[in-house]
């Protein structure tokens, strides 16, 4: 085989790399399940405790199934095992749902944990969802200060 022909083939096997690449899942879960989302472990500005601050320091959990689950509960807990637990709730198809660190008012969309310290840390933690019979749903990890959230 010549060089050019060498050089042709393993162009073109470059090419055809770089167009399957993006056909593949970006992430197991990535469809037809209940999972992790997004973790916004250090809220903006100053870590002064406000219900503000607090509340901006959230887990998104997504159901990206075409029925709704019922997450009653369920839990969501980080490495330093500070757990929230889930009440009577479903969480709809095709929905996310944000939890939130601080105190407010749960609706169909925001759940609070109505703590009054932050849960995840700023540089590096592990969010666990597990099933009320205590099955590993989904984990996310971080560990990074470069970024305030990591989309899971």
């Amino acid at each position: 085989m010549s060089t050019l022909s060498i050089r042709t083939a393993a162009c073109a096997a470059a090419v055809a790399g770089a167009v399957l690449v993006p056909l593949l899942p970006a992430q197991a879960q990535a469809a037809g399940s209940v999972h992790l989302h997004k973790i916004y472990y250090d809220s903006p500005g100053t870590d002064d405790r406000s219900t503000r601050s607090l509340n901006a320091e959230y887990v998104q959990i997504k159901n990206s199934t075409s029925r709704g689950v019922n997450l009653r509960g369920w839990t969501l807990t980080d490495a330093s095992r500070h757990k929230y637990t889930f009440g009577t709730f479903t969480l709809g198809a095709g929905k996310t749902v944000t939890v939130r660190t601080g105190r407010g008012k749960d609706s169909a969309s925001t759940k609070y944990q109505n703590r009054r310290a932050y849960v995840w840390n700023n540089d590096r933690d592990t969010a666990t969802l597990r099933k009320s019979s205590g099955s590993r749903v989904d984990t996310c990890s971080y560990n990074s200060t470069r970024y305030d959230y990591k989309n899971c």
